[in-house]
């Protein structure tokens, strides 16, 4: 697990070298956008890393996600890799974008990590252990100062719902409307990316419903810090937790809950 922690590290002073030394100002991810050349450098990184660890397991990323089901099927563990996730917060220059790398089995996330670069925030999950925040990761010993999650108890009366910044769907409305009825107050807080599971699993939020579309790479790593910090990342209206390496890679809507 070491490799895949040494991989986001390295992966995300790569990204900070490109978003840091570029004036752009690009909508999509065209062929030689900052934020597509940064998308591929820190895949290549992190594949090379990973590639290095002693069981060499495959690897799907959002970067090299043409592997067919035909192959994939036969996978029973595996790695799932977002080299990049958060363009618009990349390309907005807010730092909330991260580094997602997901251990899988089973088609279960059994250890994630989550880098925000920019932030220099580290959240890490191992089945049977738990999971972990560490801040300011660029310092020296910064292994020393891991933060046992939830690090925040439950507020009581109030919910707090984690949004995202830039996907706001008329479901996700309609649910804190319901949970207004529920709750004497309802506070909302926004983040991009993977972080939004990150607060769950932190404490800082109780909820994060995300009705919009999402890729399994976008998920696997923050459920796994969800889950092993005592929550619960289930498929919307079901008592089914999400899934991964099924043939279509999209994932249904769903809710994240802290414990």
């Amino acid at each position: 697990m070491e490799q895949a922690v040494a991989a986001a590290l390295k992966a995300g002073q790569e990204i900070m070298k490109i978003y840091e030394s570029e004036d752009f100002d690009v909508e999509t991810k065209e062929d030689d956008s900052p934020l597509t050349r940064a998308d591929r450098a820190a895949h290549g990184i992190i594949v090379k890393k990973l590639e290095e660890g002693e069981d060499s397991l495959p690897i799907l990323s959002e970067e090299g996600s043409s592997i067919s089901y035909e192959e994939r099927k036969e996978w029973g563990e595996f790695w799932l890799v977002d080299p990049l996730d958060g363009t618009k917060e990349f390309l907005k220059k807010n730092g909330e974008f991260t580094v997602n790398i997901a251990r899988i089995r089973d088609g279960k996330p059994v250890f994630g990590v989550v880098y925000a670069p920019a932030l220099e925030d580290l959240y890490v999950a191992v089945e049977g252990k738990g999971a972990f925040k560490l801040t300011s990761v660029l310092r020296p010993e910064w292994e020393k100062k891991a933060t046992v999650l939830p690090a925040l108890p439950a507020a009581g009366d109030t919910a707090r719902i984690v949004a995202s910044r830039s996907h706001m769907s008329e479901d996700t409305k309609e649910f804190i409307g319901d949970l207004e009825m529920t709750y004497d107050s309802v506070e909302t807080v926004s983040a991009g990316s993977s972080l939004k599971f990150c607060l769950v699993a932190e404490g800082v939020a109780d909820y994060y419903p995300r009705y919009a579309p999402t890729m399994e790479w976008d998920t696997a790593a923050g459920q796994a810090i969800v889950e092993l910090a005592g929550g619960s990342v289930g498929v919307a209206n079901s008592i089914h937790s999400l899934t991964y390496n099924k043939e279509d890679l999209h994932n249904p809507w769903f809710l994240a809950t802290r414990g």
